[in-house]
């Protein structure tokens, strides 16, 4: 009986001890309580707390993301926008933070989320809705300082804030659609006559080039027959003189009969003093006695 009873202590012992144990893991720390009281910080590893006597807290110390849930938002042109946000956050690991993330607010993931949309009405509502769309860095930033002032005393570390989306109405996004389509038009019309006009004064400048060429080449060519008459007179005058320029008759004769040229000879004209007219040679005076 006493041997019973001792192995019965000896396994509710070892059942106590078996519920104590508690593993942190190195996303996480935890705090211990003690009958209500904090009495330690649990770092990441093995811990034992009494059962019923003591209460472990774990609390994640990694970086989270919470929506902010869509919520419908009336800018300062009073347009109902529907404003969707995401907040990144995660509570810092030391001991300090830990206890002011579970002691100093109650439940600090409902608090961010209602934070955030608070901000985000008081930010969006003070501008238009084309600004808002335009300047969401500026609302990011703005969002993300207010959040940081305000969870700070909570051991919460925002890490950045990202608006999603900004989502008009119907009827306003079809025309802010066809706004947007009438400038792209607008602008592809000017980037056409622009491209148009280049082409325009690349063509007009290659005509230019082209007459210009054209011009140069025939005042060349002009020039160089006028040379060439220059230099042909030039040797006629020095050289063709005496015989040689009646030689020069004859051989200008011979072709135009070698060719079959045709000669027309007036009735009264005797065809001996063609060809010597021809070849440069005097006519043959008629004899006194030849009738």
């Amino acid at each position: 009986m006493s041997y019973f009873i001792i192995v019965l202590v000896v396994v509710l012992i070892l059942a106590v001890f078996l519920a104590g144990i508690r593993i942190i893991r190195p996303t996480s720390r935890g705090l211990i309580e003690t009958l209500g009281k904090y009495t330690k910080f649990a770092e990441p590893g093995y811990h034992w707390i009494i059962i019923g006597v003591q209460k472990l807290y774990v609390v994640n110390v990694t970086e989270q993301m919470f929506n902010a849930e869509p919520q419908v938002i009336i800018t300062n042109d009073n347009l109902n926008a529907t404003v969707d946000a995401q907040i990144y956050f995660r509570v810092k690991s030391d001991e300090e933070s830990v206890k002011n993330s579970v002691y100093n607010v109650n439940d600090y993931k409902t608090q961010i989320v209602n934070l955030a949309r608070t901000t985000l009405r008081n930010i969006i509502g003070t501008m238009t809705l084309k600004s808002a769309n335009s300047e969401r860095s500026i609302i990011n930033t703005d969002l993300l300082v207010t959040l940081k002032e305000e969870t700070d005393k909570w051991g919460i570390d925002i890490v950045r804030a990202e608006l999603r989306e900004i989502d008009p109405p119907e009827d306003v996004q079809e025309t802010m659609n066809k706004v947007v389509k009438a400038e792209n038009e607008k602008v592809a019309a000017i980037d056409f006559a622009t491209a148009a006009e280049t082409t325009a004064d690349g063509v007009k400048r290659a005509e230019i080039k082209k007459a210009e060429g054209i011009k140069q080449a025939r005042i060349l060519a002009a020039e160089g027959e006028a040379l060439a008459i220059k230099l042909v007179n030039e040797a006629a005058e020095l050289y063709f003189i005496g015989n040689a320029q009646l030689l020069k008759k004859l051989e200008t004769t011979e072709i135009a009969l070698k060719n079959n040229a045709k000669i027309v000879i007036p009735s009264d004209t005797q065809l001996i003093n063609v060809i010597g007219e021809m070849s440069g040679v005097l006519p043959v005076e008629r004899s006194k006695n030849m009738k």
